[in-house]
């Protein structure tokens, strides 16, 4: 079986070839020959393979390469739908518990929000969190005290705003999900920054998430269409985020469990079943 996985062309680092490589040789191990290829050679080529395993944001390539008759995994309409922090909520709301969010009105430039983030405050409370609704490790969120720390942060870029959730200040579980399984889960603590993320200095350890957890984590996913995908839960069950191409190095190496091996075999069962 020949595969492609799909990485960023210009996100070029230590972090992100680590993963890459880890990918290729689990791969190797499962009997799969995988190939990178990156999304700008991929825009200007045909994929020649059985499956392509996205591990991008780049939608539309997503999408064509899905319109060329090759099964990609994650779907491109899964990783839309995880990469838009203002899309996950609206798909998850009424199904899973999150915090309370205001997704900001649409601007085509930079315009003046001070009428919507003071009523955004009066509604969530202080401190509130900022998010840009793209953005990944942690980046682009901040813990406003302050309705001018809000607009500090407001650019032409969208925006949310999501109740401060203080039990879980620091603090966060995510659960690996594949195949509608949770295969692994790691606790996450930093006591020195609300977000728990390890790129912001957080740290790990393995642990053994509730009934409840599970079946957040599990329902989450199924929502959006995810064969396999991370979860971040909150203190009081909360679920803050959804990844659809979550960086894995860290929850393989917290819990020694070879999730990458169990990706490439749902991807496998699911190719024979014929469920892309």
């Amino acid at each position: 079986m020949k595969g492609i996985l799909a990485v960023n062309h210009f996100l070029n680092t230590e972090k992100y070839n680590e993963l890459h490589c880890a990918l290729v040789s689990s791969a190797k191990k499962e009997g799969i020959e995988l190939k990178i290829k990156t999304n700008l050679e991929l825009s200007v080529q045909k994929a020649d393979c059985d499956f392509v395993l996205f591990w991008d944001k780049d939608i539309n390539l997503a999408r064509r390469l899905e319109s060329e008759g090759i099964p990609v995994f994650n779907s491109a309409s899964s990783i839309e739908k995880c990469d838009d922090k203002a899309r996950t909520y609206i798909e998850l709301l009424g199904n899973v518990p999150q915090p309370e969010t205001i997704i900001a009105p649409k601007t085509y430039f930079k315009a003046d929000f001070s009428e919507f983030a003071e009523r955004a405050v009066e509604r969530l409370g202080l401190p509130v969190v900022f998010k840009e609704c793209f953005g990944s490790f942690g980046e682009q969120v901040f813990l406003c005290s302050s309705v001018d720390e809000v607009l500090e942060h407001i650019t032409e870029k969208p925006f949310i705003l999501q109740k401060f959730i203080k039990e879980s200040c620091g603090h966060d579980k995510r659960l690996e999900v594949v195949g509608g399984t949770v295969v692994a889960a790691m606790e996450r603590t930093n006591a020195h920054d609300f977000r728990s993320n390890i790129t912001n200095g957080g740290i790990m350890k393995p642990c053994v998430p509730t009934e409840n957890e599970i079946n957040l984590a599990v329902k989450a996913c199924n929502i959006l269409g995810l064969h396999f995908g991370g979860v971040d839960i909150l203190h009081g069950d909360f679920v803050c985020e959804v990844n659809s191409n979550a960086h894995i190095i860290n929850i393989m190496k917290c819990t020694d469990i070879d999730i990458a091996a169990l990706i490439f075999n749902e991807i496998k069962q699911n190719l024979q079943k014929g469920n892309v």
